[in-house]
């Protein structure tokens, strides 16, 4: 259970709420939060894929404000996960690496110059998720999919504010795939061959049949498009031939000719890809596709469209240098795991019907910290002092009243990733990026409104805008609590040339 002082919060934040929103219910906006696992930045039609297919999509971007600048808090996925759910940067609560993250089967190893950080396996049941203020404020809560903020039951989403939970539990990809019969102990199975995406939306439609009267937060966090690539047949044969149509080359998508390869984590094979292609992971996609706009044309036929703010977002880059590489976040540079920006800037759009921001288009640098304070803002509610520390509303840039104030936003990654992405931090205000690497130790400077695929590191070029920038970098780790990494004592660098650098 919750602390005590839990308690006490709900009597204040409900006393709170009572005096500053006369309104009753009725007059209460819904929540739909769609949250997609591994979407890179260029995998919609409306971010530029000319391959894949998002009809659904697009239209909700169409009828939404589209962000161009939005940034999930880290470049994998457990730590922006609890950046939504607490308001708070991953280096404050601790929650740095995915659950339970690449240390916890290799690390120390010879390759590596730094020890990765031991982090949090879990978002504390101290911290008031968003879920948990909504519950409170009246609405009715509802997760389906992805959590992987906790390995022991009691952290999973029953705890943590949701008062019904389909499939979230401690893992970070579909154990058993994504077609029925599940191994996942919050969600039976269903029939032979049920597409797992496919039953996630139908959970979340059956939730808004039954909640149609009261106000509700809706959380629906897909598996999709993580790892394993597995589509439905008929549509992996569709991009097969589409592929065959165009007469695409596979072989000529991907390249091992990439500098950062020299500097990548080892261990791992890395190939970048350089154009989409992927029939599986495509196919993948519409079924996302399909099944957004399935839940649209419910919300629509139960008439709680008008009323309903939607949400849409990634947890972190696509995944484009190893693991497969299934997709392209070209013209961005590197992918999930990575510091730059293919690793962490995402697509992004929320629909708020009656706000003026229909069909807009922004951008201004948002991240994953801020939806708690937006949420709450839009809802009428009072902000959470303590909370969401991180974050800040942009309900006024949606409602074209002004936009938040110019402010730097931070990433601390003192890992090693799965994807090649050597462990450091980074620090965005205005047009220009720092990223500190911690290995090999190195810092790498880039204004993004002149070169958003970080070629040109103006490091040498700009000393004082890089020594401002790590200045505000280091000064924010202090703040804080961010854990710098020690020195590897088994590092042996005639270990790593001889294993790694020679074979490139």
């Amino acid at each position: 259970m919750k602390p005590h002082f839990f308690t006490l919060f709900t009597l204040v934040f409900l006393i709170g709420y009572s005096c500053t929103n006369p309104q009753d219910s009725s007059e209460k906006p819904n929540f739909v939060f769609i949250l997609v696992d591994d979407l890179g930045w260029a995998d919609l039609g409306c971010y530029g894929s000319t391959f894949h297919e998002t009809p659904n999509l697009d239209q909700l971007a169409g009828e939404s404000m589209r962000f161009t600048s939005a940034y999930a808090a880290c470049p994998v996925c457990s730590p922006t996960r609890a950046s939504i759910m607490t308001g708070k940067y991953p280096a404050r609560i601790g929650v740095t690496d995915w659950i339970t993250g690449r240390q916890s089967y290799n690390a120390g190893l010879p390759c590596d110059k730094l020890l990765a950080r031991d982090f949090e396996f879990e978002v504390k049941l101290e911290e008031v998720t968003i879920a948990e203020a909504m519950k409170q404020a009246g609405y009715k809560t509802f997760f389906a999919g992805k959590w992987h903020l906790g390995e022991d039951s009691i952290f999973w989403p029953e705890h943590q504010g949701f008062d019904i939970n389909k499939g979230g539990w401690s893992v970070g990809s579909p154990r058993g795939g994504y077609f029925s019969p599940y191994v996942n102990p919050r969600l039976e199975s269903g029939p032979e061959g049920e597409c797992l995406t496919d039953r996630l939306t139908n959970e979340s439609i059956r939730f808004l049949e039954d909640h149609t009267e009261a106000p509700f937060f809706l959380y629906l966090s897909f598996y999709t498009v993580h790892n394993p690539q597995q589509g439905k047949p008929e549509l992996v044969e569709k991009y097969q031939k589409k592929l065959e149509s165009e007469g695409l080359d596979p072989e000529a998508m991907e390249t091992t000719d990439r500098e950062w390869i020299k500097y990548a984590a080892p261990g791992g094979r890395y190939v970048e890809r350089i154009q989409q292609g992927h029939p599986t992971y495509a196919a993948m996609i519409e079924t996302l596709d399909n099944n957004v706009g399935r839940l649209m044309q419910k919300l629509k036929e139960l008439e709680l469209d008008k009323n309903t703010i939607v949400f849409f977002m990634s947890d972190n880059g696509g995944l484009s240098t190893s693991e497969g590489s299934p997709t392209s976040n070209l013209p961005l540079r590197g992918g999930k795991g990575w510091m730059y920006e293919g690793g962490i800037r995402e697509p992004m759009f929320i629909k708020w019907p009656g706000s003026g921001s229909e069909g807009t288009l922004t951008d201004v640098p948002v991240t994953s910290t801020d939806f708690y304070p937006t949420i709450l803002e839009m809802a009428g509610l009072e902000l959470i002092p303590g909370q969401h520390m991180d974050g800040v509303s942009i309900a006024s840039l949606l409602t074209g009243e002004g936009k938040p104030e110019e402010r730097p936003l931070f990433w601390h990654y003192p890992h090693y990733s799965n994807q090649g992405g050597k462990p450091g931090a980074a620090v965005r205000l205005e047009d220009y990026k720092l990223i500190e690497f911690f290995d090999p130790g190195m810092v790498e400077l880039y204004n993004l409104a002149d070169d958003i695929g970080e070629t040109r590191n103006l490091a040498e070029e700009m000393p004082e805008k890089t020594k401002e920038l790590l200045q505000m970098l280091h000064s924010w780790q202090k703040e804080v609590g961010a854990e710098g990494m020690d020195p590897n004592p088994a590092f042996d660098p005639e270990y790593l040339r001889e294993n790694y650098l020679n074979k490139l």
